[in-house]
């Protein structure tokens, strides 16, 4: 394992890097207020056939957080840092919600740099309710700090079942975001669009989500997929919006093959 510190832009983005030299990369992406800790239970399962880079994204974990607001072409150029600084000039790239979000503009964007995609739990499109609920959160946690959305929080992303040592887990994360960070991803949520252009897509991408994901509902993701040429939906029962932690195991069997070189 190595940390390094990456300039993109105006921040400083922390990597972290498993797995053996060798190995074709896959590059992990984190979700709104967590950071790359979320995927500490795929590590061993993924570093047995890639060399995982992940980080934190701009405004979480120990990334810094510039003043927002952020859109989607700032967070695709940070992803584009992450793999020139590894040395990556094509990888498999896999990302949740807000994550998946950034590796599709990604994939649109620069075809050429993406092998294979896996986006978890995200959305493509931005309808008034959905940027609505943004704008509460933002005056939420300006007006009470990342406590504020606590609890709303960890009701979406997991289900009544997640364990407690789970959700303390989670609301570490969160707690621990910038609230800069968090706005300004949130603001850069508000502006996205890119299920019309999902046709044009040309990377394979293998779309995932949990059935009791209300955050990122599945007849999104199945619209989703179905603008996506030769695209698949994996629905995982009994999981909501962040399925990689709280059943870690599942997650695996859902992904598991995609990236096989």
């Amino acid at each position: 394992m190595t940390r390094d510190i990456v300039k993109a832009r105006d921040a400083d983005l922390l990597v972290r890097i498993d797995g053996p030299q060798g190995k074709p990369w896959i590059l992990l992406s984190n979700s709104l207020a967590t950071d790359l800790h979320m995927w500490d239970d795929q590590i061993a399962f993924l570093t047995q056939t890639h060399r995982v880079v992940r980080y934190d994204t701009r405004g979480h974990g120990q990334s810094t957080a510039p003043r927002g607001p952020y859109d989607f072409d700032m967070l695709v150029a940070d992803m584009l840092a992450v793999l020139d600084h590894v040395g990556a000039e094509r990888a498999d790239i896999m990302g949740l919600s807000l994550g998946g979000m950034t590796a599709l503009g990604l994939g649109l964007a620069h075809p050429g740099r993406v092998r294979r995609m896996v986006v978890c739990d995200a959305r493509a499109d931005n309808p008034p309710p959905f940027v609505a609920s943004w704008d509460e959160r933002i005056a939420a946690v300006e007006a009470g700090g990342m406590a504020a959305i606590v609890p709303g929080t960890l009701e979406r992303w997991f289900t009544t079942r997640a364990s407690a040592a789970l959700r303390s887990r989670a609301e570490a994360m969160i707690r621990a975001t910038a609230v800069p960070g968090f706005t300004g991803c949130a603001r850069a949520l508000q502006g996205l669009s890119y299920l019309h252009r999902l046709g044009t897509l040309s990377v394979p991408v293998r779309y995932v989500v949990g059935a009791e994901d209300t955050a990122a509902p599945v007849a999104a993701m199945q619209a989703m997929a179905d603008a996506t040429p030769g695209a698949h939906l994996t629905v995982l029962p009994g999981l909501a919006h962040i399925p990689a932690m709280e059943d870690p195991a599942a997650f695996q069997d859902a992904v598991s093959g995609w990236f096989e070189p």
